[in-house]
């Protein structure tokens, strides 16, 4: 007659089983090998017992949680869902659990409390790695988490000099030059409008890199009344449009940092009056799932985000495992072509 699952316990496994319960405790945790007969005989056991191993039991006997932590300093936005995607992927196909802990609302003048990162919600102590979005931990916890070697991939941030963190990126700087050479090649312009991100954001420097060099290599000058900033909000940019159109100053393409600074982007021009593309082209950057609705459609640059959420996972987990990963993991993108940067014939 078999055992109920509650009254069961890992030494009735080991006594039916004729073993001790360390030899148990190796077979559920997959810590040392164990003979094809004495497998057999564990697993035989557990089967006639009717047991089955509490998850936190397990964990504390390997010294694992079977839960990968992602830490960002936002979860809102069409932007984050392929991310999510593809570290769900990789997270479920492994056998860990995701813990997700947003930083953007722990600012210490708000509330009594020290900052998140210091109560370190998601840390070596409930998880086994750690995927760290750019900017939601300050350098310090960085350098501690590198101290213990515990494993962790940076996402669209550079690892601080002499950490050594692996990180997964996308080729910010080729895409926004790929976008500001179309404008100048393609549609003959010559005044362009690039609206950064946020001030402390890796991504928005690296794509307005890409758009002062494409300037130089064409030999545009550069005016930095025409470098306003959006924050990767539409709200923001709508309004930083607003007022370059309220100080009268002449451009006729704009190049937004994100693709939801173009939607403030095109809001603030249709309102002025000006029409897309024909007094002003508009391209964006990440190809967002809005892009292909917008009025017109959004030329933008396509941005891999589920595949970067999916490599990120992929070299998390063979950190866990003690595998050796790149430092540096740069992504391709791909400019998509639509009707807001003046184009006839869009891809």
């Amino acid at each position: 007659m078999k055992s109920s699952r509650n009254a069961s316990t890992i030494r009735d496994v080991a006594r039916l089983a004729g073993v001790s319960v360390a030899t148990i405790s190796r077979y559920l945790n997959n810590s040392a090998p164990l003979s094809a007969d004495t497998a057999e005989r564990v697993q035989t056991a557990m089967t006639e017992l009717d047991f089955t191993p509490h998850p936190a039991a397990r964990s504390l006997a390997s010294n694992k949680t079977y839960a990968i932590g992602l830490v960002l300093n936002d979860i809102g936005g069409e932007f984050y869902t392929p991310l999510l995607r593809g570290i769900e992927s990789i997270t479920s196909a492994e056998g860990y659990d995701l813990l997700i802990h947003s930083t953007r609302n722990n600012q210490p003048a708000k509330t009594a409390l020290p900052k998140a990162i210091k109560r370190r919600p998601l840390s070596e102590n409930n998880t086994d790695g750690l995927l760290i979005f750019i900017n939601a931990v300050d350098e310090a916890e960085l350098m501690r988490l590198k101290k213990i070697n515990f494993p962790v991939v940076l996402i669209h941030q550079s690892s601080p000099k002499g950490l050594d963190i692996p990180m997964v990126t996308i080729e910010n700087q080729s895409g926004g030059q790929q976008v500001v050479d179309h404008f100048i090649e393609e549609h003959s312009c010559k005044r362009i409008v690039f609206v950064q991100g946020p001030p402390d954001n890796e991504d928005s420097k690296a794509r307005e890199k890409g758009y002062l060099l494409s300037l130089k290599n064409h030999g545009l000058p550069y005016d930095p009344e025409l470098v306003i900033e959006g924050g990767f909000e539409s709200a923001q940019a709508y309004e930083a449009v607003k007022g370059l159109i309220k100080r009268g100053l002449s451009f006729d393409a704009i190049f937004t940092g994100d693709d939801d600074n173009a939607i403030g982007v095109i809001q603030a021009l249709n309102e002025s009056g000006k029409r897309i593309p024909d007094d002003v082209a508009v391209a964006g950057f990440d190809d967002s799932l809005f892009a292909r609705i917008l009025t017109p459609p959004l030329t933008t640059v396509r941005a891999p985000n589920e595949l970067v959420g999916a490599e990120a996972t992929r070299q998390l987990v063979n950190l866990i495992r003690g595998e050796n990963t790149p430092l540096r993991t740069v992504l391709p993108v791909e400019m998509i072509i639509r009707r807001s940067c003046g184009c006839k014939n869009p891809s």
